[in-house]
């Protein structure tokens, strides 16, 4: 199968080929021309030298005579421009026929001649001047440089015929190679045009139903063509509808974004605030343990004093009937009692008054011992109640101790759970932001997306513009090679 490269490049191969030949004939014909042309000049230029040497002669001739009948140097001077020219005009004879033996043997037949005419010119010249004129003229009258003219007349005349015959010869090369250059071109331009005639009608029949058939498919596949680009631009711009709609989203999840970073970031910093008052808390509660601890020391200070005191008032009450004697003892641990009450505090009040009362009954012992028995009485029942009231008071601050280890050990986990709270919290802002900068960077994303769809969407239109465009232009072609389709 042939493609149109290839069938036009052939056409044109056959042109150039003709044209070759046509173009080799004719330079070859010229190049015969030229030489010929070149071969009828140097003829004309051998005529030429050879009327010069005649011409040449004469005129020396002439100067001899002049100057042989007057004796004036005056004539001597066409003798003297001769004797010149003479040497020139042989030399160029010989140049001109170095190709021609023959003509070159009677340039050389003639040099000596001419030599001899020159020489006889010259010794009538001086024979003159010497012996005078009627020597001279007899001289002339022998006919020696009458005979040399003759000869040189004879070479210079069959060198002229040869010659004129060569020019004659060459005159008729040049008409046969001008005839057979016209022949030549003739026919060949005919055949070139017969050949390139042919050879384009062949080459624009076929061309014509293989870009018919080729346009037909360019109409099919512009229609196909135009039908995708209206696809693809209804399809771009339902694109752009969507990437606008997700970008009017990704906009509002921005903002939320936002705002869930800034709320973390409050919740993270409530938190700390939170955090540090738990860790407040746990200081105090601490502090309030310490305290609690001391009261429980002191009660039980107080519980051993209560029953040391009881002890005591046993033995006050088993000693009553020896009072009275022992009153400087009594006065002494009343003292005792005292210093020990005032080491209880505020709970050995009672007892600082009981302690008092006992000096006082150790002043009044003697008669106050049955006020002393009674007081005894009171002062046990009230330290039995005392040590009851002390001993459920140190159940209670133990109780009191264990709850505010539970309180102190719950602000303790509180603390930690919030320190927990306050990091997830910084987290949480920090995943916050980096999601509105992700979102922010797919709002970009999203933005270029957009400008691209429209951007196709534009190149669709394009596509279809052209797709109508080469539709037309298949419809064009299509007339140029088949006009009958325009029916």
């Amino acid at each position: 199968m042939w493609t149109f490269g290839k069938k036009i490049a052939a056409g044109f191969a056959l042109a150039f080929s003709l044209l070759l030949v046509i173009g080799a004939v004719s330079y070859r014909s010229t190049v015969s021309l030229t030489n010929t042309s070149y071969l009828v000049e140097r003829s004309h230029l051998v005529l030429e030298r050879v009327v010069s040497v005649l011409s040449v002669l004469k005129d020396a001739e002439t100067g001899q005579r002049g100057f042989v009948i007057t004796g004036d140097d005056a004539y001597l001077e066409p003798y003297q421009k001769a004797v010149g020219e003479v040497g020139t005009v042989l030399s160029d004879l010989r140049q001109l026929t170095a190709d021609s033996p023959r003509q070159a043997k009677r340039v050389e037949e003639a040099a000596p001649i001419v030599a001899g005419k020159m020489a006889e010119l010259k010794r009538t010249i001086e024979m003159r001047r010497t012996q005078g004129f009627e020597t001279t003229a007899k001289f002339i009258e022998l006919g020696e440089g009458k005979k040399a003219m003759d000869d040189l007349r004879v070479v210079l005349t069959e060198m002229e015929h040869d010659e004129r015959a060569l020019l004659k010869q060459r005159a008729d090369e040049v008409e046969a190679a001008a005839d057979g250059t016209k022949l030549t071109i003739g026919v060949g331009t005919l055949l070139c045009l017969l050949l390139v005639t042919g050879a384009g009608l062949a080459i624009t029949r076929s061309l014509t139903g293989q870009i018919g058939s080729a346009v037909g498919h360019v109409q099919s596949s512009s229609a196909e063509l135009q039908a995708a680009a209206n696809q693809q631009a209804t399809g771009a711009r339902e694109q752009s509808t969507a990437m606008s709609e997700i970008a009017t989203t990704i906009s509002e999840l921005l903002a939320t974004s936002r705002q869930i970073a800034e709320s973390a970031q409050r919740v993270a910093h409530i938190a700390a605030e939170t955090a540090t008052a738990a860790r407040g808390g746990v200081g105090t509660v601490d502090r309030a343990h310490d305290s609690i601890s001391s009261i429980r020391h002191q009660v039980d200070q107080v519980v051993a004093h209560m029953l040391d005191l009881g002890k005591k008032s046993q033995q006050i009450g088993s000693v009553l009937d020896i009072v009275s004697e022992l009153a400087e003892q009594t006065n002494i641990l009343a003292i005792n009692a005292t210093i020990e009450a005032a080491g209880a505090g505020d709970a050995g009040k009672r007892f600082a008054v009981v302690a008092d009362e006992i000096r006082k009954l150790a002043d009044r012992v003697g008669g106050s011992t049955k006020e002393i028995r009674g007081l005894i009485d009171d002062v046990r029942s009230a330290v039995n109640t005392t040590v009851m009231a002390t001993e459920g008071g140190s159940k209670a601050v133990d109780a009191g101790t264990k709850q505010f280890g539970d309180v102190a050990a719950s602000l303790k986990q509180i603390g930690a759970l919030v320190g927990t709270t306050t990091e997830a919290a910084r987290e949480i802002e920090l995943s916050t932001k980096q999601q509105a900068t992700a979102v922010e960077q797919v709002n970009l994303a999203i933005g270029n997306v957009a400008q691209a769809t429209k951007e196709t969407e534009a190149t669709s239109s394009q596509t279809l513009q052209t797709a109508v465009q080469l539709r037309d232009l298949s419809r064009e072609l299509l007339l140029l090679v088949r006009p009958q389709a325009s029916a």
